[in-house]
């Protein structure tokens, strides 16, 4: 039987191709189970027991549930992204090739592997700006259609294919969008209403158009696009929701940019984080010195996928720490703290899987493999976690059909446990 999650989850993915789509699904969701919008441009007046969250650039999301009482608390955070690698559409996007061909001009966006975007249907969707009035406003938009696709060259002009290339993504990997009759018609595919003058500025992007599939013998794997990070974005928010009301404040951050290193105001190295927990203390009516003090007994948890092992490729993989689907949560280690992860959150997440009734895995890096991300400004105790994956930053990448349902579980539990800070660690509890 497979969990309802994952079909949720699948076709959360499949109706959500950018990051922007994502952070207003998540919007919704949020609005739709009774939580209130705030702005961060304005002054927050919170009240014990309610829901909140705030939006930055319509791609990052910050949820919060405030405990019972506003004066003793501490902050449980589990923070995953909204953006994956694929390609962005450039200014005047429509390249002419005379009366046969009208190709898109493109960037790379992330660390993507790049053959797997080649002969499959493609589509476009992201934001637009347009004017209005005497202001702007963002729209956003998809195809929501096979629109364009990249093709191979032919085998018989290329004997070289099956022996490793290198691709350049200015020359071979701009998708065709049509022929000739795709001239000067490129924004009326998104905005037919609108004049080609009003539309002042986009970001689009690239997606693949194959929807999210379970498959394997006994249906125990699945496939889609960007499981790379929305597979954690997803888990952690149902978690998130389903967990009763404790007395910290529960925090489910979700960013944009961390596939290009999360330096942008939105991304999970800015100050959103930082900046919106002191919005929670000074709401509160705390100082400075308080906030750093509930800093000190709160706990972080960074999902983003991990590594499964491959089995063509056991020389990529630490020869004891390897993780495979299925396995639960996934908990990453480096000695040279590429994660966030120490002794004492490691351990302090192997509780939390127990009490959840959830498995789970350590996955460490080949020695001479080095990997990860440290992408927490706040200073608070973090473990780096995340659902074993194959076909990591390929546009259709493949999981564990049962992990959605562990990673769900796993949330829910570590939003329902008040961690307190003791003289050698933590002690977990529950209301």
């Amino acid at each position: 039987m497979i969990a309802s999650e994952v079909r949720e989850m699948l076709s959360f993915i499949d109706g959500n191709p950018t990051a922007y789509h994502t952070t207003a699904a998540v919007r919704d969701i949020l609005l739709k189970a009774g939580f209130t919008e705030l702005l961060e441009s304005r002054k927050w007046a919170l009240e014990p027991g309610k829901d909140y969250f705030v939006c930055r650039n319509g791609s990052s999301i910050i949820a919060f549930r405030m405990g019972d009482q506003l004066e003793n608390y501490s902050f449980n955070v589990a923070a995953a992204h909204t953006d994956s690698p694929c390609f962005r559409i450039k200014e005047n996007a429509e390249i002419h090739m005379g009366q046969n061909y009208t190709k898109l001009n493109t960037e790379g966006y992330g660390g993507m592997i790049r053959a797997p975007w080649f002969d499959r249907p493609l589509s476009l969707a992201g934001r637009m700006v347009v004017r209005d009035g005497n202001g702007v406003k963002s729209v956003l938009v998809d195809a929501g259609r096979d629109l364009v696709t990249i093709p191979n060259l032919p085998i018989h002009l290329n004997r070289d294919i099956n022996n490793g290339i290198k691709y350049s993504v200015q020359t071979d990997m701009l998708p065709i969008l049509g022929d000739e009759t795709a001239k000067d018609h490129f924004y009326e595919l998104f905005l037919p209403d609108t004049a080609k003058e009003d539309i002042l500025s986009m970001e689009l992007y690239l997606y693949n158009r194959v929807e999210g599939s379970i498959w394997g013998a006994s249906k125990e794997f699945l496939s889609s696009g960007r499981l790379d990070d929305l597979q954690s974005a997803f888990g952690s928010l149902k978690g998130f929701l389903a967990a009763k009301a404790t007395g910290q404040v529960n925090v489910c951050a979700i960013f944009d940019n961390e596939e290009v290193g999360s330096l942008t105001k939105q991304g999970a190295d800015s100050a959103f984080l930082t900046e919106t927990l002191q919005h929670i203390n000074a709401a509160c009516g705390k100082d400075t010195i308080a906030y750093h003090r509930d800093l000190a007994g709160s706990f972080m948890v960074s999902a983003d996928n991990a590594h499964a092992f491959h089995p063509a490729h056991a020389e990529k993989y630490d020869p004891k720490s390897r993780v495979y689907m299925n396995g639960g949560v996934v908990i990453k280690q480096s000695a040279n703290q590429k994660y966030t992860t120490d002794a004492v959150s490691e351990a302090v997440t192997k509780m939390i899987c127990e009490k959840a009734g959830v498995p789970c895995q350590v996955f460490a890096n080949h020695a001479d493999i080095p990997g990860g991300i440290l992408n927490s400004l706040v200073s608070v105790t973090s473990v780096d976690i995340g659902m074993a994956q194959l076909a990591m930053h390929s546009p259709y990448e493949t999981a564990g059909a049962k992990d959605t349902a562990y990673l769900v579980q796993f949330a829910k539990t570590f939003y329902e446990t008040t961690l307190v800070r003791t003289e050698h660690g933590f002690s977990l509890e529950e209301k």
